[in-house]
């Protein structure tokens, strides 16, 4: 399966396992089982750089198990090979999402006109609360 021009996962690294979907189907949803639970070996891909591992575990969220695979489970539709191409497109999106590196944050420092800008207008706030006394007559 191919997510990348660098990056191709392998078929043993993918296992799926049908189960029983839940929600509507009727008596159907008793006896045929339609949902998928697509499991990607992602800690032991040799396809997966480190970086985009580290990213890719931190998308997955709680769908990364403690042994390093990322677990999908679709039951969107009443069809087991339409949920299966729903499961792998899913995974290939989580990992197109891992392979783009967040851009650097550089730290900026506001300007000297916007710190005098706010220093006026709190002396003029400032000024406006102090003439809020009693008046004297």
């Amino acid at each position: 399966m191919r997510i990348t021009p660098s990056i191709t996962i392998e078929d043993w690294e993918l296992t799926e396992q049908f189960i029983r979907a839940s929600g509507p189907g009727g008596q159907n949803v008793n006896k045929v089982s339609t949902a998928v639970e697509l499991r990607f070996e992602a800690d032991r891909s040799p396809n997966l750089p480190g970086p985009v591992k580290a990213r890719l575990r931190r998308l997955a969220g709680r769908r990364w198990t403690k042994d390093g695979a990322v677990v999908i489970q679709v039951e969107d539709t009443r069809s087991q090979a339409r949920n299966r191409e729903i499961a792998r497109e899913r995974l290939a999106e989580l990992i197109r999402q891992a392979t783009v590196a967040p851009k650097r944050r550089i730290p900026t420092k506001p300007t000297f006109g916007s710190k005098q800008r706010r220093l006026e207008t709190k002396k003029a706030r400032g000024a406006v609360k102090a003439l809020r006394g009693k008046v004297d007559e």
